[in-house]
């Protein structure tokens, strides 16, 4: 065997996987672009070759896998799974779990629950479950049948990670989760990455004109972001200012937003672009961060917008108000206040120097208690302390 040949035996999934190499197989509902997928993503990246990587998208969408480096050994697939017969697709996760032969296995949010209730019938491997946020179905409450079969799925984990201290209560408190159990460790963001300067090519349809201000947000364009509660309080103060309304993101709602800004007489001032890759060139871009969602835990969006010394204006879920510097506390408002979340849109884009001294204050705080460095720290304790309890044969 000449030399490239032993190279490329080594770097193969089998030759890592004799070497020792921990084997961690992730569980996605999606792997589209999102928060979730993106963050681990990032994480996956940071730690290179000292794990291998599986991911597992059920509903067939893998873009995020765009964000992963090339040149790691991650395999993205589809397992494919029909759901037709109930029966049949457990028996299907079962045979994909002992197939895998997993070191780890890492589930993601309720889409991945059958897993997790499958590994704790019949364990294959130690299992950690990460709970990010809930779709608009849950934005104001728990579904009971969902209480109880994370209750079931997860009574045998090592661990539980969730961003927020809102769904740490919830865990303990509606789930059963016992305490030490539970992990909190919030989001981090590269704080150099995202104090990069705008670039209007990354922001598809936008060029800035001169004078105006911008309000933006980032967002997959879901119902659960209800990004027409923005365009709606937009509406109500876009006569008062030179300014436009900069959407990043694409989405299932893009027509019916479109719509929205149609019927409030406001198309010509609201830029849809569509999907960005690089969100750390589109932030500067904005002179106000928004953030109107009916449900969140700790939204990356809303750090990365911190991490790019922009001032934020938005509504009180999850932990949003308490993620911000405590300057910027003020500018959010209960969900149910659309006029109130006009109001602070409005205040921020009469006043300069409140705008600049939010965007300092917020860069500042998202530096010391939201650095990526910290969250990669915290992730690869969870991920060894996990396989620790669970050595390979």
């Amino acid at each position: 065997m000449d030399d490239s040949a032993v190279s490329l035996a080594f770097d193969s999934p089998a030759r890592k996987e004799a070497a020792n190499v921990p084997h961690l197989l992730h569980v996605f509902p999606s792997y589209g672009h999102g928060g979730v997928p993106i963050r681990i993503a990032t994480v996956i990246n940071h730690f290179g070759d000292r794990y291998r990587h599986s991911i597992l998208a059920l509903d067939g969408n893998k873009a995020a896998q765009s964000r992963l480096d090339g040149a790691l050994d991650v395999v993205v697939s589809d397992p494919r799974i029909d759901k037709k017969s109930p029966l049949g697709a457990l028996s299907r996760i079962r045979k994909t779990l002992v197939r895998e032969r997993p070191d780890l296995l890492l589930t993601y949010n309720w889409g991945a629950v059958e897993w997790a209730l499958i590994n704790c019938l019949s364990p294959v491997a130690p299992h950690v479950h990460f709970e990010s946020g809930f779709g608009p179905e849950e934005a104001d409450g728990q579904i009971m049948r969902r209480v109880w079969a994370r209750r079931f799925a997860l009574a045998r984990i090592k661990a539980l990670v969730v961003p927020s201290f809102t769904l740490v209560s919830i865990a303990s408190d509606v789930w059963g989760i016992r305490h030490d159990k539970i992990r909190h460790i919030a989001n981090g963001v590269d704080c150099t990455l995202f104090a990069a300067a705008g670039d209007e090519s990354a922001a598809p349809g936008f060029t800035r004109r001169d004078g105006e201000l911008i309000i933006g947000t980032v967002a997959p364009l879901r119902a659960e972001k209800n990004l027409h509660r923005l365009i709606r309080a937009f509406a109500a103060i876009a006569g008062r200012h030179d300014t436009r309304l900069l959407i990043a993101g694409d989405g299932v709602e893009r027509p019916a937003l479109e719509k929205t800004a149609a019927d409030l007489g406001i198309a010509d001032r609201v830029v849809f672009t569509g999907h960005v890759e690089h969100p750390e060139r589109v932030y500067p871009l904005m002179d106000i961060f928004a953030i109107s969602s009916d449900t969140e835990q700790m939204p990356n969006t809303l750090i990365q917008a911190m991490a790019a010394s922009r001032p934020v204006a938005g509504v009180d879920v999850g932990d949003v108000k308490a993620n911000l510097s405590p300057e910027n506390r003020a500018e959010i408002v209960a969900k149910s206040d659309e006029a109130g979340f006009a109001d602070r849109l409005d205040r921020l884009l009469s006043d300069r120097k409140l705008r600049a001294s939010l965007s300092a204050a917020n860069r500042n705080h998202v530096v010391e208690h939201y650095s990526s460095q910290r969250m990669f720290a915290n992730y690869g304790r969870i991920f060894d302390e996990a396989l620790g309890a669970f050595p390979k044969t």
